[in-house]
């Protein structure tokens, strides 16, 4: 056997193991029932890799049913078809989480910060997430986006003015439309992708320690920072 088989054919195994562990160790569903029952479970990857591994089976039976002896087999994965189920196998088995991919130091900023300080640190340190407290409680998501509703909407009053008037304004106006999301370490970035996907309104998943609002922030997610690491990969 060609060390191409013998890589595709662990890989392989190694997919098919995982997949009977998703379905609580069943052993009476082939490989194929296995792949399509998990792509139709809402929020699984498989669903995003259903026909490679539906191809990758008849392959995988071509070589181990098909072989003339064990030293000779009819049919050799190409290069493609190797690096692709190995590619497969890291997306599933060991998919790439949110940390230390997405950690970062994240500032926090208490209620009574006035508007007019965070529209300083905007243009002093191009931040565009505040994340608020109080007394290390977390009140709210304030963002660039939703400052400049506000502005929008003050400006609908009259002449604005900012002079000391606080963070804790600027929350209001996501009080019905939650912009945040809290998850722990363990999140895959495919479950922070479909967060996004799935919620119109979030513009940042914040990430602490057991996914507890009031934890320590080890770093934060906007959909640009997702979407740049997916693009290059």
């Amino acid at each position: 056997m060609g060390q191409g088989a013998e890589t595709f054919l662990n890989s392989f195994n190694r997919v098919e193991k995982w997949l009977r562990e998703q379905l609580n160790n069943s052993s009476n569903i082939g490989f194929s029932e296995m792949v399509r029952r998990l792509a139709r479970k809402k929020g699984s990857q498989v669903g995003t890799v259903e026909e490679d591994l539906l191809q990758m089976a008849q392959l995988r039976n071509a070589i181990v049913h098909e072989r003339i002896s064990q030293e000779f087999i009819i049919a050799e994965p190409n290069e493609w078809a190797v690096n692709r189920m190995v590619e497969i196998e890291q997306l599933l088995v060991s998919p790439a989480k949110v940390l230390p991919r997405f950690s970062k130091k994240v500032t926090g900023f208490e209620t009574n910060i006035s508007i007019k300080e965070i529209l300083a640190i905007v243009v002093r340190k191009r931040y565009s997430q505040f994340p608020i407290y109080k007394k290390g409680i977390f009140q709210g998501l304030i963002t660039v986006h939703g400052i400049g509703f506000w502005f929008a909407m003050e400006s609908e009053k009259g002449e604005i003015y900012i002079e000391g008037r606080k963070a804790s304004e600027l929350l209001e106006i996501n009080r019905n439309k939650i912009n945040y999301h809290f998850v722990n370490g363990e999140t895959t970035i495919f479950e922070a992708q479909e967060l996004f996907s799935n919620q119109p309104w979030l513009e940042a998943i914040l990430i602490t320690r057991n996914a507890d609002p009031n934890g320590n922030l080890l770093g934060i997610i906007r959909p640009k920072d997702l979407y740049k690491i997916l693009e290059k990969e």
